[in-house]
Parts: structure tokens; sequence; C-alpha cells
């Protein structure tokens, strides 16, 4: 009779823990799927303040190398040396 009895209990459980998740699992991910869009809203802010004075310098810089003619700065910086490779026949 008491393994019958732990049996139903077990039974019930399972479907009142499966009945709950159907209902309570998508609140949790909502809850948690707006947490996270909070969470980048403010990271996407802090960045923006922290870089908006530098974004005016460089659309300044921008328009001085415009004023001169259109002409694009380039590198000087050297990368390395250009090595050809070959291609050899296995036989």
């Amino acid at each position: 009779m008491g393994f019958i009895k732990a049996l139903i209990i077990i039974v019930l459980i399972y479907y009142a823990f499966k009945i709950a998740m159907r209902y309570l699992f998508p609140v949790l991910i909502y809850k948690v799927a707006k947490k996270a869009e909070q969470n980048f809203q403010q990271r996407q802010q802090e960045y923006n303040q922290y870089n908006g004075s530098q974004s005016n310098q460089e659309s300044q810089t921008y328009t001085d190398t415009s004023s001169q003619g259109g002409r694009v700065p380039r590198s000087t910086k050297v990368v390395g040396e250009y090595v050809d490779f070959e291609e050899i026949d296995k036989k």
C-alpha cells in the first residue's frame, strides 16, 4: 500500500511541475530577456557617453583631411617582407 501511495505522489508532483513550467517558464524567459535588454542599453549608453568627445574630434579630423584636395593619408608603417611562394610538383 505504501508503494502505491508513493508512486501516486511522484506522478502528481511530476504533473504539477509540468503544468507549472508550462506557465512559469515563458514568464521567466521574458524577465531574463528584459534584463539582458536593459543591461545592453545601459552599456550602449555608457559607451556612447565615453566615446562622445572622441567622435567629435574624429569628425573634425575628417573635415580637415577633406580640405586637402580629397587626399587620404596612407600609413607608412612597414609590415614585413613580401615572400613569393612557388608551387612544387610532387612526383
